[in-house]
């Protein structure tokens, strides 16, 4: 099997698996276990369907880092639950995903699948920098549109998007992008910048939708492109466009580092490598699989690990 590395957008998928299986799935305990086993059935089903050799469950250090505060204070400011003033927010989770994160973090451990991230750097950042350069195929699996701006054939970059569920994954690619969006993976920070996204509390250019912002990255290739000719009285652009992105100026002057993943973090070293689980860790996932309930979620991950060793 010729390798292959895959990206774990992990929060977007725990978040998706605490919701989509019943959270009535419980430890003996009483404590939700949903959001584990549904982890452990996509990392299952994932590393067999795309044929994964390395795989790394990218984590958000932080979700909101005070950077991206600081240049557009609205940014996810409508999920933090409690502001920590000089350290990281606390973001609105629900206590039965709250009490299964750890357990997350155990089971990874035990399957010896890397749990990277960055100080004052979102999953995002740090799936940015893995796939860029990577030595191998890539293949970046998150519910976040934001990340749709990795997709690169050339490099072998490919985005599987879970947001309409695992029985509807979408594998993105140069063309898919175009088909969906109408702009090039390499455009799509400025597309989302002009059309804002209210999940990341970004307000976009006032009268900007999906459709204008393609049709003026097509016309003049980027955003510095478009706010050249809306600066420029002899440019072929209405009065009342050029209205809107001077309207937007200060927040075009920041939104693209706000929207752009970072790329070159100093993440140390990790072995990716996926290999069967044996001895003492197979014993031991195999007990936690049987103390928390966790049905056939262990003997499926196992089976898919054996499968590529």
């Amino acid at each position: 099997m010729a390798d292959r590395l895959m990206l774990l957008d992990t929060a977007s998928l725990y978040f998706r698996a605490f919701y989509g299986v019943p959270d009535s799935i419980t430890a003996p305990d009483g404590t939700p276990v949903n959001a584990v086993r549904g982890l452990l059935d996509m990392i299952a089903r994932l590393t067999v369907d795309f044929e994964a050799t390395h795989l790394v469950a990218c984590w958000d250090d932080d979700w909101r880092p005070a950077w991206r505060v600081e240049l557009i204070p609205s940014y996810k400011a409508h999920r933090v639950e409690r502001v920590v003033p000089g350290g990281v927010d606390v973001e609105e989770t629900p206590a039965g995903l709250i009490a299964q994160i750890p357990r997350i973090r155990e089971v990874l451990g035990l399957l010896e699948i890397p749990i990277v991230g960055a100080a004052e750097h979102e999953a995002d950042d740090v799936i940015g920098t893995l796939a860029t350069g990577a030595p191998m195929p890539v293949d970046v699996v998150t519910g976040d549109r934001d990340l749709f701006q990795l997709v690169d054939d050339e490099a072998s970059v490919r985005v599987v998007y879970t947001a309409r569920g695992m029985s509807k994954l979408e594998v993105l690619t140069d063309a898919s992008v175009v088909a969906k969006y109408s702009v090039l993976p390499q455009q799509y920070v400025d597309f989302s910048v002009m059309r804002g996204d209210t999940s990341d509390g970004l307000p976009g250019v006032a009268g900007v939708g999906e459709k204008t912002a393609a049709s003026l990255l097509r016309e003049f290739v980027d955003l510095e492109g478009i706010r050249a000719a809306a600066a420029d009285a002899s440019a072929p652009m209405s009065a009342t466009m050029r209205a809107k992105f001077a309207a937007a100026s200060d927040y075009l002057d920041v939104a693209p580092t706000v929207v752009g993943v970072v790329r070159d973090l100093e993440l140390g070293d990790f072995d990716a490598r996926l290999r069967p689980v044996e001895g003492a860790r197979r014993e031991a996932l195999e007990k936690l699989g049987a103390e928390w309930n966790l049905g056939g979620s262990v003997p499926r991950v196992l089976a898919a690990l054996d499968a590529i060793g």
